[in-house]
């Protein structure tokens, strides 16, 4: 079923009108399959399609996204917001949470507010409470405690396990598209864990830390105080996560509901940031993997 048949836009609907009269009946089980249904017909269609990479053309793209949804009388703040947000990552800056709300969205009938609602829904009159809100990923609200702190001991051996037996030089080769080598995925790992660790803390001393917005994806090509080799720079990471993990290990369970306030994603729990760095990182598995096969391959 492509996007082109028109039956695909009935289904899509007709899919999330029976998961909410199910929910109504109570069978939640039936209406979650709907909704992952309809949640995985529009990831196929949005698979196959091409999107610039490039920020000032991905910035117009936004901006028509955004007349489009004004056309489709969608909440006016929303486009606003896009609106906004794409004029500030066209200036090589990342929109912040007081640019881009969480999105909260009516359950019932779909109406959307900025910021948590007030008051009922002024369309149905559903509970404010019932507003599903949007947080920029899902890793803010993947992992549990435990789970979290298992998956920060696995990582490093599965990184481990990838870059076994190569070589300096490959482990130092781009990508085949142009893209990252394993040492530039290696310093983004070590990068980002040191933002992590600098966050934990935050969280230990401070009652309610500001943390910075860190675009820590822009500084893993770059090499200025960097380890002479990409093994020293995995031996950073780990190192540096080990004495992340003994910190976490030692607090009270409660402590992990800690709040700080985030510049990009707004009030955040240090159980949330745990969950972020613990999941992103599952992200660049692949990654290496696709290097590795591809360098053997040769």
């Amino acid at each position: 079923m492509t996007t082109d048949n028109p039956a695909w836009k009935d289904t899509l609907v007709k899919l999330y009108a029976l998961a909410a009269r199910l929910e109504g009946e109570g069978q939640y089980n039936l209406a979650k399959l709907l909704r992952g249904a309809a949640d995985s017909l529009c990831r196929q269609a949005a698979y196959s399609l091409s999107t610039p990479a490039d920020k000032a053309a991905l910035s117009i793209e936004i901006q028509e996204a955004a007349a489009a949804l004004t056309g489709l009388g969608v909440s006016p703040q929303l486009v606003a917001a896009l609106q906004r947000g794409a004029g500030i990552m066209a200036e090589g800056r990342l929109p912040l949470i007081d640019d881009a709300p969480h999105p909260y969205i009516c359950r019932t009938c779909g109406h959307l507010v900025l910021n948590p609602p007030v008051g009922n829904c002024p369309v149905c009159d559903a509970r404010a409470g019932t507003y599903q809100r949007f947080l920029p990923v899902y890793w803010l609200d993947d992992l549990e405690p435990f789970e979290a702190l298992e998956r920060l001991r696995l990582t490093p051996g599965d990184v481990e396990q990838l870059i076994a037996g190569l070589p300096e030089a490959a482990l130092n080769r781009p990508a085949q598209d142009g893209g990252w080598s394993i040492r530039n995925t290696l310093s983004h790992l070590r990068d980002a864990q040191g933002v992590f660790d600098f966050r934990v803390d935050m969280f230990l001393e401070q009652e309610h830390p500001l943390l910075e917005s860190k675009a820590v994806f822009t500084w893993a090509e770059q090499e200025q105080d960097r380890p002479p080799s990409a093994l020293d720079i995995f031996a950073d990471y780990r190192a540096s996560r080990q004495e992340t993990i003994r910190k976490l290990e030692g607090l009270p369970l409660a402590s992990w509901w800690h709040t700080g306030e985030h510049q990009e994603f707004g009030r955040v729990t240090l159980r949330q940031q745990v969950s972020y760095f613990a999941a992103h990182e599952l992200t660049h598995l692949p990654q290496i993997d696709l290097l590795r096969r591809q360098i053997i391959e040769e």
